[in-house]
């Protein structure tokens, strides 16, 4: 009888603990969810299957954004590519074992690129897309284990970090290595610089400020750890002297960038953190200079204030995508392949096109968005069924549907006037 009566207390005690609406939740959370200027455009956890005035026309400008302030704000807008989608390079290299290895982004300058193989080797290649150097500073243990790296141009000089906790300095002329040291954990961002200092986000969810000149660290902040390992990598802006993250649980944090304060801190996630992280993925962050844009695929899209970490708005949208912010305007796509053309003040929708009406319900079921990047007002979207998509924003017409061979297709990148897409073994350049 007491046995009996135990568990039932158990029970009562737990349930009224990891309820999302009990008073212990409620209370954790209020100064977040309570407030009274935000603005949640859709209360209902409901995905769009719909499309919503679709052929609505927009007036874009087409205007470019700065290359500098782009690279700190991940505001890249409308990129300079006239869409011929003619392939005129190939760029090889060892084919991956790992999925996470497609996370990566090619280093792109004027007269090349620098990527990666399997075993980690750091690739330069020439303008002719020949290979200028090659080199590899990892141990034999380190190599089987695939390790997936993140670049970053300071200068004649090349920091790299991975996910094995390496970090390494190496000439760009002669890949010849200036320091390498480990971090306590694998990293698990992409890296920004800020005079002469470097970022980055590791896997125990702490942001972390090196010196480039010798690797040493200069200050570290820790947030909540997560439960879960993620593959998608988390996000670095930098706006003013304020540097902005996430982690792998979703929370947004606001930095000073010369001593590593706290400014702000904006946790998006309410639930139980073990039923909210599994699978969990923000999208990377951009800023227009005053607020902040990300979404995530809980069915959440937000708009914060940049200086305070007030949310603006919330508006239900899912997709772990970066967005794209073009004047007034935000353009994402969902997991489920809709198009939303967002407001960026009010964040209300005011177009959706289906991406993948074209397909068979069958074939549908299995196709999603991998990202997209726009150039010249056309958008440009790859989806794992290795398809290149072009499509008129103004419109919302598709112009294009380009089928790539090979497997596993990145996100497109767009650098000088060409498009770039990184498939298993080789990185393909179109005009």
């Amino acid at each position: 009888m007491n046995k009996i009566l135990l568990i039932l207390f158990l029970s009562l005690t737990l349930s009224c603990s990891f309820n999302e609406n009990s008073k212990i939740w409620k209370e954790k959370n209020q100064n977040i969810y309570d407030k009274k200027n935000v603005k949640k455009i859709f209360h209902e956890e409901k995905k769009v299957t719909t499309e919503l005035n679709p052929t609505l026309k927009l007036n874009l400008s087409n205007k470019i954004i700065d290359d500098d302030k782009k690279e700190f704000t991940n505001n890249f807008g409308s990129l300079k590519y006239y869409g011929k989608l003619i392939k005129i390079k190939n760029y090889r290299f060892k084919k991956f074992k790992k999925d996470y290895q497609f996370h990566s982004k090619p280093l792109f300058m004027k007269d090349g690129l620098i990527f990666f193989d399997k075993k980690g080797s750091l690739i330069r290649y020439g303008p002719d897309n020949k290979i200028v150097w090659k080199k590899n500073y990892y141990k034999k243990t380190e190599k089987k284990l695939n390790p997936n790296l993140s670049f970053l141009k300071h200068g004649k000089n090349l920091l790299i970090a991975d996910n094995l906790s390496k970090i390494y300095l190496v000439n760009l002329t002669t890949g010849a290595l200036i320091w390498s040291k480990y971090n306590t954990y694998p990293i698990n961002s992409d890296l920004k610089n800020f005079e002469d200092k470097f970022f980055l986000v590791d896997f125990n969810n702490t942001l972390k400020c090196f010196y480039i000149k010798d690797g040493s660290e200069c200050w570290s902040l820790k947030t909540e750890k997560s439960f879960t390992i993620s593959n998608k990598k988390n996000s670095i802006i930098i706006i003013n002297e304020n540097l902005i993250f996430s982690n792998s649980i979703g929370d947004i944090t606001s930095v000073d960038i010369s001593s590593g304060t706290l400014v702000w801190q904006l946790p998006t996630q309410r639930s139980n953190i073990m039923n909210k992280t599994y699978n969990f993925e923000t999208s990377n962050l951009v800023s227009d200079g005053k607020s902040v844009y990300f979404s995530n695929n809980k069915n959440e899209l937000y708009s914060v204030d940049f200086k305070t970490g007030t949310p603006n708005w919330i508006n239900n949208l899912n997709s772990s995508l970066t967005p794209i912010v073009i004047d007034d305007l935000i353009f994402t796509i969902s997991h489920e392949g809709f198009l939303f053309v967002i407001q960026k003040n009010q964040g209300n929708i005011i177009r959706i096109n289906d991406v993948y009406k074209d397909l068979s319900l069958k074939k549908r079921k299995k196709v999603f968005p991998i990202g997209f990047k726009v150039g010249n007002n056309n958008l440009y979207l790859t989806s794992n069924n290795n398809v290149v998509t072009k499509i008129e924003l103004e419109s919302g017409i598709i112009l294009k549907n380009q089928k790539i061979s090979g497997s596993v297709l990145s996100e497109p990148f767009i650098y000088n006037e060409s498009l770039y897409i990184v498939k298993n073994g080789s990185i393909i350049q179109y005009e």
